[in-house]
């Protein structure tokens, strides 16, 4: 059996799903499962054991008739017997039925001539539940999985390597600026003062005065990095340049305290204490229920800078 699924979306949204390919497995053990995602999302599957194939196609794009031809002959030739597909678009439910994949599974819409199981959408809940639904559509009623990675040797011998650099010889607290996927007009409001951190790492410090707090730089920049280094001499950095490296480092920590953002979900996968902060997206959705590892605060106002330090500061002690 061969199947596929359709996964829009950046990073964090390919982890939500990682249950559900879980269950796939599962139940489908000698299946071949490939994904098609956006390019920006390709990374997330090098910490994903259940995959075969990943495909690439710009969801987001303003594809025109030879991009979905291409990706036609693509899906074509490599015979699928079911899709799943989290994209709403009637489009893509047509190119799975000119495929002649005998079974398609996808959130129920309107219109939806073109999907032979259409599942019912339930949005208020955890999102890799929300996900895990679209098995009902293959007569999968299975509680979902936890969200679970698997890291490369060679990630992890990194990130040993890296503890030793930086002499973190017993735990340490990671601090996240955000490594995010937000719209360009969320960002800002998904992006914590350096003043407010400053009193955070203060109350770190004094507590816990040999507990070392590393600050965990993104490529997508280390601006608010230089002045907490500036203000704060024995703050660490890491900058880990992919997914494995990235969720090793975090497997190690102690804590990580991170805006939503890609951490966040890889902080679940492995298990580590997370204080998450949530101001344009909800908490309720990204975070599993019923778990006091995982917290998350969410902002009164859709900024996350209206969190006070305090309340931060309450939330890392409780354990």
């Amino acid at each position: 059996m061969r199947i596929l699924a359709l996964v829009p979306g950046g990073i964090s949204n390919q982890l939500l799903f990682f249950p559900t390919l879980e269950d796939l497995k599962i139940q489908y053990p000698k299946a071949t499962i490939d994904v098609i995602v956006e390019p920006r999302a390709k990374p997330a599957y090098r910490v994903c054991p259940y995959i075969h194939e990943v495909l690439m196609f710009d969801y987001k794009d303003r594809n025109g008739l030879a991009d979905y031809l291409n990706l036609l002959g693509i899906i074509r030739d490599r015979e699928y017997d079911v899709a799943v597909t989290l994209d709403p678009r009637w489009t893509l439910g047509l190119l799975l039925w000119l495929n002649g994949i005998p079974l398609c599974v996808a959130y129920q819409t309107q219109p939806g001539w073109f999907i032979s199981n259409p599942v019912v959408l339930k949005t208020e809940q955890y999102t890799a539940y929300q996900y895990h639904d679209l098995l009902q559509g293959l007569d999968v009623h299975s509680p979902c999985p936890s969200l679970k990675i698997s890291l490369p040797k060679a990630d992890i011998d990194w990130a040993e390597g890296e503890q030793k650099r930086l002499d973190l010889p017993g735990g340490y607290v990671l601090i996240s600026g955000g490594v995010g996927e937000l719209p360009e007009s969320k960002t800002a409001k998904n992006s914590y003062p350096i003043s407010q951190w400053g009193k955070i790492i203060e109350n770190i410090q004094q507590k816990q005065p040999n507990l070392p707090i590393v600050l965990l730089q993104g490529s997508d920049g280390s601006e608010w990095i230089k002045p907490l280094k500036e203000s704060y001499p024995t703050l660490k950095v890491t900058k880990p340049n992919d997914m494995g490296k990235l969720a090793a480092m975090i497997a190690g920590a102690n804590l990580i305290i991170s805006p939503d953002s890609i951490p966040v979900q890889l902080a679940v996968a492995v298990g580590t204490y997370t204080v998450g902060l949530f101001g344009p997206t909800q908490a309720t959705k990204l975070l599993p229920p019923a778990q006091d590892r995982y917290i998350g605060l969410q902002s009164q106002t859709d900024s996350i800078a209206d969190i006070s330090p305090e309340t931060i500061i309450e939330q890392i002690w409780r354990s």
